[in-house]
């Protein structure tokens, strides 16, 4: 059966935006609203739910969150729906989501990363809908450098037409800029050389798949239950074998390390003809570091392992599509994924 992709985006289209974790604080609403304006410029009508309070670590509770998630992605005049950020527990919509109502309605774009990759990876998996791991709206604004693209960018791409994403060769060291003082920054400080890593050993990588991935610590603890049921999305989707992607947002190395071993023995990792692993600023452990956390627990797939990837919380971001058929090149001159959306 083939994936199932939401339909590009038009001027005049709606986009949804809700909270299904974290809300936004009162001190941040300026930048809520710079986003917003954003998002509109782009010619998109926005509407804004109302599970958006940033008071607690949640915007409301489980059952509103998970009815109004349900609501926007099932409306036949949202086009996408995107939250401000991620959050921490987001894994209490799974359970509570209408997935009847998702798997029959009109594909819609849900787009973002950290926390929502609890609830986007698990829609591809169970709806065989196309997700979108890239920016959330906050970071909207800043522009992306040359060789990547937007979130806005893909949302209103064609189908079946390829679309490349190179890394610039720069990212952020680390930290996050200040949206109190000044909410409308839009330009990323680059300002540390780095490339893409293959952990795994030497020599070139060409090698295609459908994507598949997101955020380890909130991914992996819906590992072996059936809202994370790799295997089976491949047997139904992905003949051709995966592209899998994880990304580490904080937590030291040695519980990344049990994360992915979790993952994989949950057959996360079953199907994939190469990993990428996004670049992170996720302490080392004194006896292990980043990049040693996923080859102890991987190294064995005998797949490339790609590290530094512009796929996790360090930006700039390199937007992936949950579902897309890709290809990716790392050689020593060469580095790029190529997604289609067919």
């Amino acid at each position: 059966m083939s994936v199932r992709y939401p339909r590009p985006l038009r001027p005049g289209d709606r986009i949804g935006v809700t909270s299904p974790s974290s809300g936004v604080p009162k001190d941040l609403r300026a930048r809520l609203d710079v986003a917003i304006r954003h998002v509109e410029a782009r010619g998109y009508e926005v509407v804004v739910g109302a599970c958006m309070d940033g008071a607690g670590h949640v915007s409301a509770p489980a059952a509103q969150r998970a009815g109004e998630l349900t609501e926007m992605l099932t409306d036949p005049g949202i086009r996408a729906v995107v939250p401000p950020w991620g959050g921490e527990t987001a894994i209490d919509l799974l359970p509570l989501l209408d997935w009847r109502r998702l798997r029959d309605a009109e594909p819609t774009w849900l787009v973002g990363y950290s926390d929502m990759s609890t609830l986007m990876t698990p829609l591809t998996l169970l709806t065989g809908v196309a997700t979108l791991h890239g920016n959330n709206l906050m970071d909207t604004p800043y522009r992306a450098p040359e060789g990547l693209l937007s979130w806005l960018d893909i949302v209103a791409a064609p189908q079946g037409r390829p679309f490349t994403q190179t890394p610039p060769g720069r990212h952020r060291s680390s930290g996050w800029d200040d949206w109190q003082l000044h909410p409308e920054t839009s330009e990323f400080a680059l300002d540390t050389p780095g490339r893409w890593t293959r952990l795994d050993g030497t020599g070139e990588v060409d090698v295609e798949g459908r994507l598949i991935g997101g955020c380890i610590e909130t991914v992996c603890n819906a590992a072996g239950t059936p809202y994370l049921d790799v295997s089976a999305f491949a047997r139904e989707h992905a003949p051709e074998g995966l592209i899998v992607y994880v990304e580490a947002c904080g937590d030291e190395a040695l519980s990344i390390c049990r994360y992915l071993h979790g993952m994989r023995l949950a057959g996360f990792f079953d199907r994939a003809n190469a990993v990428l692993v996004g670049r992170t600023s996720a302490p080392d452990a004194p006896s292990l570091t980043q990049h040693e956390a996923v080859m102890d627990a991987l190294g064995s797939l005998g797949v490339p392992i790609i590290a530094d990837v512009e796929c996790g919380h360090i930006a700039p971001y390199l937007p992936l599509v949950n579902g897309a058929r890709a290809r990716v090149v790392h050689t020593s001159t060469r580095s790029e994924v190529i997604q289609t959306l067919d």
